[in-house]
């Protein structure tokens, strides 16, 4: 029987590597249903649904994974990180007892201090990324969140950081949208602009349905007198808006059909709130 629930979990996790989101899930469903409390089900279950865009699914199967008292610190580590996006306080005992039970496990490591540079404990958030980092530091993820603690904390080596993420996966959008902001953030004003919209365009084609990222590429463009471009990406983003969206995208068209006060519009206006809500993303 144990080497049955053994095979069934190595099953899913190749469906996992496979990115077979939707198989997966329905293997663990299947097998839940004869072992509903088993903790590694649950949580991989969870990361599926999750993959899937199914939050609120996952959430619940990662409280439920956490209330079955996993002792694997990689289970900890997951379904903690899963529950602490929806501010469950249950996050941190299992992402601490995750990272005290495996100092040597690099996803231990990160989404504690994942965890901690959100909650403003931003000196230990970077003593976890600093050791998931030098054990594992080719992983993006690793270089994204350190990006992350050093933005929070409002160090500009958080660009760097984030220019890394991207070296290590460009492929990566989202990254690539983080490092466009901390330009602006961060960079010379003169300079920053040219560089800071080649990422928010970049990062915004790699991610369609993100109708904020369409809109800062729009303004950014425009503010280098690239008005097709800036035009082609309002609509990218109008496309996909929706409620006041609708109205953000209004305004925009307003900005680049002045021809002028574009880039003062994406600092003052757009950057402020696109960066601090974005920084706070858990991963």
């Amino acid at each position: 029987m144990q080497q049955d629930l053994e095979d069934i979990l190595q099953q899913a996790l190749e469906l996992g590597e496979s990115e077979e989101w939707e198989a997966m899930a329905e293997l663990l469903h299947h097998a839940l249903e004869g072992n509903p409390e088993n903790a590694e089900f649950l949580c991989w279950a969870g990361v599926a649904e999750r993959e899937m865009g199914q939050e609120g699914v996952a959430y619940e199967l990662f409280r439920r994974s956490l209330d079955a008292a996993p002792e694997d610190p990689l289970i900890l580590a997951l379904a903690g990180n899963g529950v602490a996006a929806f501010d469950d306080p249950a996050a941190e005992a299992a992402l601490r007892t995750a990272a005290l039970l495996a100092p040597t496990l690099p996803e231990a490591r990160l989404f504690f201090g994942a965890y901690l540079a959100r909650e403003g404990m931003l000196e230990d958030a970077l003593r976890e990324l600093d050791a998931a980092k030098e054990l594992d530091p080719e992983d993006p993820a690793v270089a994204l969140e350190r990006g992350i603690a050093l933005a929070l904390k409002k160090d500009g080596e958080a660009e760097m950081e984030f220019d890394r993420a991207v070296g290590l996966d460009p492929d990566d959008g989202w990254a690539r949208i983080l490092l466009g902001l901390s330009m602006l953030e961060f960079g010379d004003r003169d300079e920053g602009i040219e560089s800071a919209a080649e990422q928010l365009e970049l990062g915004a084609r790699m991610r369609p349905d993100d109708v904020e990222a369409q809109f800062l590429a729009a303004v950014a463009l425009a503010a280098l007198g690239r008005d097709a471009a800036a035009w082609e990406m309002l609509e990218r983003g109008r496309m996909a808006a929706v409620g006041t969206d609708l109205q953000v995208a209004d305004v925009v068209e307003e900005r680049i059909e002045a021809e002028e006060g574009a880039e003062d519009f994406l600092r003052a206006t757009l950057l402020p709130m696109a960066w601090h809500d974005r920084l706070m993303v858990r991963p």
